[in-house]
C-alpha cells in the first residue's frame, strides 16, 4: 500500500508538471533582469497570473504590496506570472524596475496575453487568479488572500487549492 500511494504521488507530481510545461509551452517567460526562463521552471510551484498595468492606479497600489507578500512566500513555492496590459515595452519595463518582485512575466505585445485574458475572463484589474496544473482556476480572487492573509498562511491554502 505504501508503494502504491508513493507511486500514485509521484505519477501525479509528474503528470502536473507536464500539464504546466504545457500550459506554458509556447508563452515566452522572463525574470526581471530579462533572463529567459523555461516553463519547466513552474515545476512543483503554485502558480498565480497577475494581470496589471502600470498606468492603472489601483494596480500600482496593490503591485508593491504582492511584492512584499511574493518575497515571503516565495520559498513557500510560490511562482507568480505577470501579465502585463501596459500601452508600449518602455511602459512594462518601467513598471517592471519600479515595483514588481523577481517574479516571471510575459513580455509586452506577445500574443499570449490576450489569449489568456480571455481564457481566464479578466475584465478589469488589478486581477490575481491562482491556477491548478492543469490551466483551471483555483482561486479567481487570490487578491483578497494577499490583503488579507498573512503570506506563508495564504501559500499554505492556494497549495491546498491547487491539488
Amino acid at each position: 500500500m505504501l508503494l502504491q500511494s508513493l507511486f500514485s504521488t509521484r505519477f501525479v507530481a509528474a503528470t502536473n508538471f507536464r500539464r504546466m510545461s504545457t500550459l506554458f509551452a509556447n508563452i515566452p517567460l522572463k525574470r526581471k533582469g530579462g533572463q529567459v526562463v523555461n516553463a519547466d521552471a513552474l515545476q512543483g510551484k503554485t502558480v498565480a497570473l497577475y494581470f496589471s498595468a502600470h498606468w492603472c492606479p489601483p494596480c500600482r497600489n496593490f503591485t508593491p504590496v504582492l511584492k512584499e507578500f511574493y518575497e515571503e512566500g516565495v520559498n513557500g513555492g510560490l511562482e507568480i506570472v505577470f501579465i502585463s496590459f501596459d500601452r508600449s515595452a518602455s511602459d512594462q519595463e518601467a513598471y517592471l524596475n519600479e515595483s514588481h518582485g523577481n517574479w516571471l512575466y510575459i513580455p509586452h505585445g506577445d500574443s499570449n496575453i490576450e489569449k489568456l485574458a480571455d481564457k481566464y475572463g479578466v475584465s478589469g484589474i488589478p486581477a490575481l487568479i491562482l491556477i491548478k496544473a492543469d490551466g483551471s482556476i483555483a482561486n479567481k480572487d487570490a487578491r483578497t488572500d494577499v490583503q488579507s492573509l498573512p503570506a506563508k498562511a495564504a501559500v499554505s491554502k492556494w497549495a491546498s487549492q491547487v491539488a
